[in-house]
């Protein structure tokens, strides 16, 4: 049974910080890390917290029909799938650039993806999967560690230098089998080249390739990527053709949300 770890510190304290409130979305975050029911005595585990605390956290959450009751486990109710809807429902970006995904899937034939940078992981917040068969659980609300994935790599390649230095600080403490000196070098590669291709990385037999997604004012706010067997695709095709087609679509989606914006301030 592993421990809940995050190798990024945790968000400053401030005294409007509700720690109650923050515990208690860390607990239901727990179930799905896992993927399988669980006890009191595994949340209190597995979150760091006493026996006493996880089963109030975990009442509170039966209370509000996010987790059920087997007589002997817990378990995440769909209700659960309201709180994920919110981020959805009420970010223009996801619904911006859903077509441009399923545009690229159709050009290259391939699985697109769309991942956002939380602390020191990856989140997938939208993908479109190709007919073709890929070898990889991935699905929206997977959550991988950042340095392993060629968005996560686009994506901290954004932070400033100081930000990436503790980032890699943290990886280091967390992951002492991790070449940092290595992982350093990727990420300032994708900072020069506008791109990152991770071949074979993550799983054995899939490359895949990322571009930011920028916003109006030249931050990344995302990363898209295109994920395919590598007996499939070579990696010239992947820095060429498939390079070409995700920068397109990115600032594609870069216009559009400008367009956005600039429609709501008038």
């Amino acid at each position: 049974m592993t421990k809940n770890r995050e190798a990024m510190p945790a968000p400053t304290q401030s005294r409007d910080h509700i720690q109650a409130l923050g515990r208690g979305l860390e607990v239901l975050k727990i179930f799905g890390t896992e993927r399988r029911p669980l006890s009191v005595t595994d949340i209190a585990e597995l979150a760091g917290i006493t026996r006493t605390a996880a089963r109030r956290f975990i009442l509170t959450l039966e209370y509000m029909g996010y987790l059920s009751f087997d007589g002997n486990a817990y378990a995440v109710r769909p209700t659960a799938l309201e709180v994920g809807d919110a981020y959805i429902q009420s970010n223009a970006l996801l619904e911006l650039a859903h077509p441009y995904l399923e545009k690229l899937t159709e050009q290259t034939h391939e699985t697109v993806s769309l991942t956002v940078l939380h602390r020191d992981h990856v989140i997938y917040v939208d993908r479109v999967q190709a007919d073709r068969v890929l070898t990889v659980n991935i699905v929206v609300g997977t959550s991988l560690p950042a340095y392993i994935t060629a968005t996560g790599r686009v994506l901290l390649a954004d932070l400033p230098d100081d930000g990436i230095e503790a980032y890699l600080r943290s990886v280091e403490e967390q992951e002492p089998t991790v070449d940092t000196k290595q992982l350093r070098e990727k990420i300032s590669a994708a900072r020069e080249r506008g791109w990152c291709l991770a071949d074979q990385e993550l799983t054995a037999g899939i490359r895949s390739i990322a571009v930011p997604v920028r916003s109006p004012d030249g931050s990344t706010v995302a990363a898209l990527n295109v994920s395919a067997q590598a007996a499939r695709i070579s990696k010239e095709s992947m820095r060429g053709s498939i390079v070409a087609a995700l920068q397109e679509a990115a600032a594609q989606i870069q216009k559009d949300l400008a367009a956005t914006r600039s429609g709501r301030s008038t």
